[in-house]
């Protein structure tokens, strides 16, 4: 079964304190994944959060990219890098193999932040964190944070 990490509700607003928390509880895994309708907030979040990490790099979708490459200088003082995906216009895994999605999500010391990984799910290491954004009102959200530790435990 995924682990309950956290569920939080948030306005965009505040979304600094999910950002906050959802890095106190999660930074420590690699690849995450963000799961919600089409306008969810998927890519606010990752905006907000790049944000709280000191990224300089311009944060966009990337939905026609597929994948974004952003930077930050973590606590230790090294360049971090962030690979922010949307596999959104993937058509099957194959496409995101020959993407070099694979490669991204396996570079050492960098972090995989996956938007609409259903459509290429068996490219998704395990342990990961998935997050679930539901929209409340357009301005209003409920965040869930899960530790997926074992394929058996994907949540639809």
């Amino acid at each position: 079964m995924p682990e309950q990490l956290l569920q939080i509700s948030y306005s965009l607003s505040n979304i600094k304190n999910v950002v906050d928390q959802l890095w106190q509880y999660a930074h420590q895994y690699p690849v995450w994944t963000f799961n919600g309708e089409m306008g969810a907030g998927k890519t606010t979040l990752i905006h907000a959060m790049c944000d709280e990490l000191g990224v300089t790099d311009a944060v966009s979708s990337p939905t026609f990219a597929l994948i974004n490459e952003y930077h930050f200088i973590n606590k230790e003082g090294a360049d971090t890098t962030i690979y922010h995906m949307d596999w959104y216009r993937l058509k099957d895994e194959e496409e995101a193999l020959n993407a070099g999605m694979e490669d991204a999500i396996q570079q050492p010391g960098a972090y995989s932040w996956v938007e609409w990984a259903e459509k290429a799910a068996s490219l998704i290491p395990y342990p990961h964190i998935q997050i679930d954004i539901v929209p409340l009102s357009p301005e209003e959200r409920v965040v869930t944070i899960w530790l997926m530790e074992h394929a058996h435990s994907v949540i639809k």
